[in-house]
């Protein structure tokens, strides 16, 4: 029965490496390629002549390097301040909500990877790692990307426009343009100067299509339920007059009307090519904000200044981690000695994890990552403590394994629990660099507990009925 133990034990132990090695190779991947194509051009040979009978190709860990953050990679970190005068106040929370989702999808649509677009009251924060040029970030978002819609004017309304247009004719200059009265007349816009209910606030998407006879290109607009009624009324008393679309308040088209178009499904036809289409319709999904914004600041992070962060957060998560595993051996000898393999096996899979998922490493985040080792040292640390009682009670090594754990249990629990409800309220109610933080120090936390309490103690269960067992000094 004890062989039995035992061997489960070997085999337990075996698992926890041979995950570890995966992650590692996952974690830092360049090295295990290179012993891959070396191993692959030996295969590759194959014959007697190298000693090799078969041909085995294995396959590459993918390079996909960790996610960085805004103050690790450099970026740009703009503010914008939502105009929500022209909306009630019951609706303000949600205006405000569809402008972060049409933010997002505007920054997804250029590219920009692992955006941070969070509200704060009626501030839209806006974080873009890897952006060097502050100005090509500023002309993604739009400092005013607004869509609309607007109507023709009356027909008198316009015939005023044309006649003052025609009496301006052959004005060369602005003096002579000015002696005509009401010479502004011939400068308005042939559609309505208000705007119609009808924004970007009720566009649901607009895509590419194409005529299932012709296969000419198109352009496909859906609008929510409420904006489908506002659509319905204003196709029903423009048919056979042109309906325009704005954006940034400029015009962009003007589509004639042919029908009533009762289900909010709309299509834009024309002589368009394929490219163009594409363009309106990117011009279209980024330009549906239900509220106007305006840039208040903007920041940027340079690339040399967030690799010298990097350097310096790494360096001193070293040297930390290095006088942890230090005090671990001069305080406790071989537990410590093996609390520090589980430590380093620790650190490996939590990486992996945060590869894996992918989390976007910050400075907060970092900080959160190196206070998690922390934690898992004092699980150690109560463990080894309480089996230094039951040894010093004369009770068996194996004894004392359990008794120590079963006895420290109840501290670990409790005090990563009350640290786990701090970093959920953190994630919750911070903004971007606290959640980072609070993530990293959550994830920390639940796997160093399964570090502490399941790797350490196997560790520990494969000096049972030893003759290291029975050396004193290194366990008391």
């Amino acid at each position: 029965m004890e062989n039995m133990k035992k061997g489960a034990i070997y085999i337990t132990i075996f698992l926890i490496f041979a995950v570890t090695l995966f992650a590692t190779c996952f974690d830092f991947p360049a090295y295990f390629n290179q012993g891959v194509d070396y191993f692959n051009n030996f295969s590759a040979k194959g014959g007697p002549a190298s000693g090799w009978n078969f041909k085995l190709i294995v396959p590459h860990i993918p390079d996909s390097a960790f996610k960085l953050g805004l103050d690790l990679q450099g970026g740009v970190h703009l503010v914008y301040q939502a105009d929500l005068s022209g909306v009630e106040e019951k609706d303000r929370s949600s205006s405000m909500d569809g402008l972060r989702d049409v933010i997002e999808r505007r920054v997804n649509l250029f590219g920009v990877q692992e955006p941070v677009v969070q509200l704060e009251g009626e501030r839209l924060i806006i974080e873009l790692a890897g952006i060097k040029d502050t100005n090509q970030a500023i002309k993604m978002i739009g400092e005013t990307p607004y869509l609309e819609f607007k109507e023709q004017r009356p027909a008198d309304e316009l015939k005023k426009i044309e006649d003052k247009g025609k009496e301006l004719e052959g004005k060369k200059t602005m003096e002579e343009i000015q002696q005509v009265p009401d010479w502004q007349v011939a400068f308005e816009d042939s559609f309505m100067s208000a705007s119609t209910p009808l924004t970007g606030k009720y566009l649901k998407k607009a895509e590419v299509g194409f005529d299932n006879n012709t296969m000419k290109p198109m352009i496909l607009l859906q609008f929510d339920d409420e904006g489908a009624k506002i659509f319905k009324e204003l196709t029903a008393r423009n048919i056979g007059k042109p309906l325009a679309i704005y954006l940034d308040y400029q015009l962009t088209q003007a589509p004639i009307v042919q029908v009533e178009i009762p289900d909010g499904k709309a299509q834009i036809t024309g002589d368009f090519k394929v490219e163009e289409v594409k363009q309106r319709v990117r011009e279209l999904n980024a330009g549906a904000l239900p509220i106007p914004i305006s840039l208040l600041s903007q920041q940027s992070v340079g690339p040399t200044l967030g690799a010298i962060s990097l350097e310096k957060s790494l360096k001193a998560g070293m040297i930390g981690f290095l006088i942890v595993i230090l005090f671990m051996i001069i305080f406790y000898r071989a537990p410590g000695l093996l609390a520090s393999l589980a430590l380093g096996i620790y650190v490996v899979l939590l990486l992996a994890i945060f590869k894996l998922i992918p989390v976007t490493l910050t400075l907060a985040g970092i900080g959160g990552f190196i206070l998690s080792i922390g934690m898992a040292v004092d699980a150690n640390v109560l463990i080894f403590s309480r089996m230094r009682e039951e040894l010093r009670e004369g009770k068996s090594f194996g004894i004392a394994i359990e008794e120590g754990f079963n006895r420290a249990w109840p501290a670990i629990r409790d005090s990563n629990l009350t640290t786990l409800i701090v970093a959920f309220l953190l994630f919750t109610l911070g903004t971007s660099f606290v959640k980072g933080f609070a993530m990293t120090l959550s994830f920390g936390i639940l796997l160093s507990m399964f570090s502490a309490i399941f790797v350490t103690k196997n560790f520990l269960k494969v000096f049972i009925e030893t003759k290291l067992e029975r050396i004193k000094w290194l366990w008391i």
